[in-house]
């Protein structure tokens, strides 16, 4: 078990390093230059050289790259090249907002689509069988800021239940927090809710097909505990594994959620970051969100041997 654990750790060391190198290389490569953005439209072409070397882009490409991997290696990501803050202090200021809204979405995704999924294998064929289907299908097709503008109006405008746009941290009150982080969570999840109610349904009415799932039928057990204890567990695998991929829809919805709710969180600065080509910001967040993503992972493939113990060997 030890053994598996170490090889898969080590296994995301190389992967955050072509991860690193790919970001590096394409925010270089790609057109514009961030120093003629920051001189401005009256600027002249000495002055968009004094910055360039201010900032250390008129040296060879390898150099910024080595410059930059020996900051990182020190848990430096640079300084923003607008605000001339410390990424990392930017990153802190709004950390909270996008934590809270990726916990609240995947714990609302989790206990609405499990069961439902497992309710539509169960109930194959039928109209909840149909009904989650026809949702599923829908959930893809629906982009998120149209969904959102469809809640704000529905929900906020019309029923005036929730409000519209903005955040409130839980230090500042249970309720509020809710009240402000229910829009947006629920926007946010019908896409993700989409993906794992179908995997589940699917993985969930293969295992239904199983011998021992109709020995445990005939033992007498109720059908609650043989969907929980067999079912459910011996399909765990594939269903974690689409959690884990849709970690990747969840980190792009943020972006365009936080947007749509004007909530200021990491989401908000990756668009102020790219709309102003600020390279330091927009490489930080990437290697951050890239992090995150093969963490939660990694994670993943360790809940592989609690499901399916013959993994670990």
């Amino acid at each position: 078990m030890t053994g598996y654990i170490f090889k898969r750790i080590l296994a995301t060391v190389p992967v955050m390093g072509v991860v690193a190198l790919f970001v590096f290389l394409m925010l270089r490569l790609s057109p514009g230059d961030p120093a003629a953005v920051i001189a401005g439209d009256y600027a002249t072409a000495e002055d968009i050289a004094r910055i360039r070397e201010q900032l250390g882009l008129n040296e060879p490409i390898f150099v910024q790259f080595f410059t930059w991997i020996g900051s990182l290696a020190q848990g430096d990501l640079g300084i923003s090249i607008f605000t001339n803050l410390p990424v990392t202090t930017l990153i802190a200021q709004r950390l909270e907002p996008t934590i809270s809204l990726t916990i609240t979405t995947l714990l609302f995704t989790i206990i609405v689509a499990v069961p439902l999924g497992t309710l539509a294998a169960w109930k194959s064929g039928s109209l909840v069988d149909r009904f989650v289907m026809l949702f599923s299908v829908g959930g893809f097709s629906i982009p998120v800021f149209v969904l959102g503008y469809i809640l704000i109006y529905f929900l906020s405008m019309e029923l005036r239940w929730l409000p519209v746009q903005g955040y409130k941290s839980i230090f500042d009150g249970v309720g509020p927090f809710f009240r402000h982080i229910a829009l947006p969570t629920m926007t946010l999840s019908v896409i993700f809710i989409a993906l794992v109610s179908r995997m589940t349904r699917a993985s969930v009415m293969e295992v239904l097909q199983e011998d021992y799932i109709r020995t445990a039928r005939a033992k007498g057990q109720s059908e609650f505990k043989v969907l929980l204890r067999h079912a459910l567990r011996n399909a765990a695998v594939p269903i974690v594994t689409v959690i884990g991929l849709g970690i990747a829809l969840l980190i792009g919805g943020v972006v365009v959620t936080e947007s749509v709710y004007n909530i200021p969180g990491l989401g908000r600065l990756v668009l102020d970051a790219v709309l102003k080509r600020d390279y330091p910001i927009i490489q930080g967040l990437i290697l951050l969100f890239s992090f995150v993503y093969i963490l939660i992972n990694l994670l993943i493939d360790l809940s592989y041997c609690f499901f399916d113990p013959r993994i670990r060997y």
